[in-house]
């Protein structure tokens, strides 16, 4: 079958419906109403409209729980790291309550903390020993503000990172929980029209593919990069507004996303664009890229919270569904007040998505394991 006909049976998808019946065990649940009335949340979520659905079985909580994952990215504050994650108050206070861990903890603390979940969404500037200088490179990059910053960064190519992540996949197979996704920040420049800085970040992600690849990640994020509020279209002679600059950055997106979807493809792991700033702040950036690679290694992995005005949080994510398949980021964001996640798990089913929930609690009423345990709640009632 060609990549183009597995693309399109995947898009094909998006009216199908999972059923959202079946008991939920009580155990995961309570709490949740309590919560929910506390913090004036929603309660039991939004009904979202359906058209031409089918029906499915309502899953078992075994097969529910099956499609969730940790997120070491909500608990970062508890991860012992080389100063690039987190301002001390915070730090202080969560390791305080929960005390630290280090990547090579997570799999165990995932076990404890989210009853059954097999699976873990792994944050880039977690990984490596904090200790071993030699795993790391340094590097500068630039904020939102224009402002450089020095960073220290995992690499994945050196010998004793290579060390590192074999350790790391042993202490997988000891707990039984394993690396689904890596949420990762380090590739950079992947849109970038200067070719040095883009073929710099291309390689920089294959690096951490090959990584990817010994630990068993079946997907790896990786960021357009680019200009942080995507380029305007200008008015012309015709007084109709042209965006000359936007094709610009596309088409270099697309031409790196090719090269990496080939590679990742001979190790046996996609690469995916989350709804993440600049180009892929608009779900059609992210489809324009997918539908132009045209390879089943690349695809969507949506957050249910990243997005530029309210009107986005739901319509934009239905846009977005049918492109993903491996994972999406179920988070909980009061940036947008009190955003429903029951209601955005089930736009995820209602267009087919069979793939894992990662539980990415940002910010709200509660520190970051809190938040991820509220999610996991969520989910699992949508489910």
């Amino acid at each position: 079958m060609s990549s183009r006909t597995e693309m399109t049976n995947g898009l094909d998808r998006r009216n199908f419906l999972r059923g959202a019946g079946g008991a939920v065990a009580a155990t995961l649940l309570a709490g949740t109403a309590a919560e929910a009335a506390a913090q004036n949340l929603p309660k039991g979520g939004t009904p979202e409209p359906i058209t031409h659905a089918g029906v499915k079985r309502a899953l078992s909580d075994r097969e529910k729980v099956a499609r969730i994952a940790s997120n070491s990215y909500p608990i970062r504050w508890i991860f012992k790291n080389r100063g690039n994650v987190g301002d001390k108050p915070t730090v202080d206070k969560m390791q305080a309550k929960y005390g630290s861990i280090t990547m090579l903890d997570f799999p165990a603390f995932t076990k404890k903390t989210f009853e059954g979940v097999t699976k873990m969404d792994m944050w880039s500037s977690l990984f490596g020993d904090a200790n071993d200088e030699s795993q790391y490179v340094k590097s500068t990059i630039y904020g939102y503000d224009g402002k450089p910053r020095d960073i220290t960064e995992f690499d994945p190519s050196k010998p004793n990172s290579r060390k590192w992540l074999e350790r790391m996949a042993a202490k997988q197979k000891a707990e039984g929980v394993f690396c689904h996704h890596i949420s990762n920040n380090a590739p950079r420049d992947i849109c970038e029209l200067d070719e040095t800085k883009r073929r710099a970040g291309v390689e920089v992600a294959k690096k951490w593919l090959d990584g990817a690849a010994i630990i068993g990640a079946k997907s790896m994020r990786v960021n357009s990069g680019g200009p942080r509020i995507a380029p305007w279209p200008e008015p012309n002679e015709t007084s109709y507004p042209k965006n000359p600059k936007i094709e610009e950055y596309l088409t270099k997106c697309i031409e790196s996303f090719q090269e990496m979807a080939e590679y990742g493809a001979k190790l046996g792991v996609k690469v995916t664009l989350e709804n993440h700033w600049g180009l892929t702040a608009n779900p059609i950036n992210i489809k324009i890229i997918v539908d132009e690679v045209n390879n089943p290694y690349c695809e969507a992995s949506p957050d249910f919270c990243n997005w530029e005005h309210k009107y986005l949080l739901y319509h934009a994510l239905a846009d977005l569904a049918p492109y993903a398949h491996t994972t999406c980021h179920a988070k909980f964001w009061d940036r947008w007040e009190n955003p429903d996640v029951q209601r955005n798990v089930r736009i995820m089913l209602n267009s087919g998505y069979e793939g894992v929930f990662a539980l990415e609690y940002e910010d709200g009423p509660w520190d970051g394991i809190e938040g991820a345990q509220y999610l996991y709640r969520e989910v699992m009632a949508a489910l």
